[in-house]
């Protein structure tokens, strides 16, 4: 069975597995972990642990049991008590830490309960910090802190230095493709490339770099920025090994959508410049990807995985 290791984060990456799951692959989910707000925010400074709420999103989505199960973990409580805001899924994958020791083995507990097609590794068992330099340099701390600021994004990188997970650079070594997932680009996508550790196992593999870009824009994040855009940033902080294929979407968001998205969220769709990625040597898979569920744009999750499954296995 192919084997398909997956970098990235949030609700793009948790996206993207949901369809995968369904086909004869072996998935692995390298998850960013520098998620600081809400619930995680407050368990990470309370018990000085990573970042699980991503970890979360991703466990529901590859999960086959039952849907209720994924009401639960994601219930959030609404009360007066220290409880307020705190998700069923993040204090379990808390309470599975704290008993087993660290927060991979307790990911591994929970993965068994809820009978995942596949696994999922945190990219750092540390506590990382995530600085953004701003376009006017500004230095803002702190993933959520650099995602509310919607302010222009020069560069990333941790306060420190983290130790990558020996078995993420494991299951990089032994994948068939590679997979950086659509998703927030410079606080999903980009904090699972600025570790040396990553990086060296990435430019070592023979495999193939696939990027699944996102269907809209990010404010502050990536504003203005076409499908060409998205694959130089990343492959700035690539080492030798550049991206060797883009999946994007080619299908029309209608003018309604596209207007609300703009005026409500500052969300743009993404210009796919077909022109400027064949210029850059890099495969194009392009296809409509788009579904709009209560007004909500979304990947079409099957057709994707259809379309990465049939390369892989081509």
């Amino acid at each position: 069975m192919k084997k398909i290791v997956i970098l990235g984060g949030g609700t793009g990456m948790a996206t993207l597995l949901s369809g995968l799951k369904n086909f004869p692959v072996e998935i692995t989910s390298v998850v960013s972990v520098c998620d600081d707000g809400q619930s995680t925010g407050r368990l990470r400074e309370e018990f000085n642990m990573p970042a699980m709420g991503d970890i979360r999103k991703v466990l529901v989505s590859l999960s086959v049991t039952e849907p209720l199960v994924e009401e639960l973990l994601n219930y959030r409580f609404n009360t007066t008590s220290d409880l307020n805001g705190h998700t069923v899924g993040n204090l379990l994958l808390t309470a599975t830490s704290n008993i087993t020791g660290n927060l991979k083995d307790g990911i591994e507990v929970l993965s068994k309960i809820l009978n995942l097609k596949g696994k999922v590794l945190p990219l750092t068992e540390d506590n990382v910090t995530l600085v953004g330099k701003m376009i006017d340099n500004e230095k803002i701390i702190g993933e959520h802190n650099i995602t509310m600021s919607n302010k222009k994004i020069k560069t990333v990188y941790y306060q420190d230095e983290p130790k990558v997970c020996e078995e993420v650079l494991e299951e990089i070594e032994e994948a068939d493709l590679i997979i950086l997932s659509m998703g927030s680009l410079y606080t999903s996508i980009i904090p699972n490339l600025i570790c040396r550790e990553v990086i060296k196992k990435l430019d070592k593999s023979k495999k193939k770099i696939m990027y699944v870009c996102n269907m809209v824009t990010q404010p502050g994040e990536t504003d203005n920025m076409k499908t060409s855009d998205h694959i130089k940033i990343i492959n700035n902080y690539l080492g030798k090994h550049k991206i060797d294929v883009v999946i994007a979407n080619n299908g029309k968001i209608s003018n309604e959508i596209a207007i609300k998205y703009s005026t409500l969220e500052q969300k743009d769709p993404v210009y796919l410049d077909k022109e400027n990625i064949d210029s850059m040597n890099i495969e194009l898979i392009e296809n409509n990807y788009v579904t709009i569920k209560d007004d909500i744009i979304r990947h079409n999750v099957e057709k994707l995985a259809l379309d990465i499954y049939s390369y892989l296995v081509r």
